[in-house]
């Protein structure tokens, strides 16, 4: 009997490498590097209170509350480490970014500068750690502007506000009952799972495609109360079943890690919506622009699914802070594309819910 061949990660993007013949190979180099951070992190999350690892404030920094807000958990801090320390050697970064800093990351000065700049987010969903639920990493790679490659410059906060449509690569480490890497280099999205007897991640999913329709969707209905008329509508229909407008039953799923979510999309089909409600009218969503919708967003359409703020295209949205938050809704095409559609017809949909402006209310016509 034989056994069919499996390519790890290398020889994968070495394959890649070949439709550019003029390329240097820093590129790859670059994504073996992100690869082996996300090693590390799997690591680290996999021996849990056995290492003391659990989702405790970080000791060793002055505040346990990141630039987010966010109280800031001690694998946060780790894995952010794996991704600056594991990456800032090779000469391939002009600079990176990260949710768990406040500022650019600048490469020191006495190791080598590169033409490429890593955005990450290098623990989502860290609040599930103390419950042993999926958490992952995502990352994004962009040029940095020429300028920067002239020169060795230190970067600024402006050279990273590139719209999703400028990513070069993008990719999430995923760390649950296997841990699995899924990249896309431009070319599809390919899915690695990590062989722990060989310490590789080998190709296992070598095409993923998102179907265009989907019985599935996902979003945190604690927050229905602050949704926008369009998002309501869109759940009512999907909750109303076999009997409402949509003519058919649907799932409803909430992992609150936003990599889970997209990894079910891609494995099944789905929608997943965290939209921009008026919870708080300063955030123009929950989800970070530049290290997670972008990246996430970039993966989906390259499996053929939709990437949305709801109302526009999210690659095509131009960043105006290096932490800005947006709204995101993405997966099945034909589902994302509904809402949007919703987004543009507003009107079209009564409120039952609000007694004062229902049909029946004292403002009935």
């Amino acid at each position: 009997m034989t056994t069919r061949r499996r390519f790890t990660l290398t020889q994968y993007l070495i394959e890649q490498r070949r439709r550019f013949p003029s390329a240097s190979g820093d590129f790859n180099a670059l994504l073996l590097d992100v690869a082996l951070a996300c090693k590390a992190i799997a690591r680290t999350v996999a021996f849990g209170d056995l290492g003391s690892m659990l989702g405790q404030p970080a000791p060793e920094v002055t505040t346990s509350v990141n630039v987010q807000g966010e109280e800031q958990k001690k694998l946060d801090v780790i894995s952010n480490e794996y991704f600056t320390q594991m990456t800032e050697w090779g000469g391939h970064l002009a600079g990176m970014a990260s949710e768990e800093m406040d500022h650019p990351y600048q490469i020191p000065a006495t190791m080598q500068r590169g033409k490429y700049m890593l955005v990450f987010d290098p623990l989502d969903g860290s609040s599930n750690i103390d419950v042993n639920v999926t958490v992952g990493s995502i990352f994004s790679v962009l040029r940095a502007p020429q300028d920067v490659i002239d020169s060795g410059r230190d970067v600024v906060e402006a050279d990273f506000l590139q719209p999703g449509t400028q990513q070069l690569a993008a990719g999430y480490a995923l760390y649950g009952p296997t841990t699995m890497l899924v990249l896309t280099v431009g070319n599809g999205v390919a899915g690695f799972t990590l062989d722990p007897n060989l310490g590789q991640f080998m190709l296992t999913h070598p095409n993923l495609q998102i179907p265009e329709d989907t019985h599935e969707f996902a979003i945190n209905a604690s927050n229905s109360r602050f949704w926008e008329a369009p998002v309501k509508r869109y759940v009512d229909e999907c909750l109303a079943g076999k009997t409402g407008a949509r003519g058919k039953d649907f799932n409803m799923r909430w992992i609150a890690s936003m990599v889970a979510e997209a990894h079910r999309i891609l494995m099944r089909g789905g929608i997943f919506m965290y939209p921009r409600d008026t919870k708080d009218a300063a955030k123009h969503g929950r989800l970070r622009l530049l290290y997670e919708a972008n990246p996430v967003g970039m993966i989906i359409e390259q499996a053929g699914g939709r990437a949305s703020t709801g109302r526009e295209p999210v690659l095509t949205v131009k960043p105006t802070a290096l932490h800005q938050r947006i709204g995101f809704v993405f997966g099945s095409k034909n589902e994302v594309e509904r809402i949007e559609r919703y987004h543009s017809e507003p009107g079209a949909y009564k409120d039952d819910s609000n007694p004062l402006f229902a049909e029946r209310s004292l403002f009935r016509a």
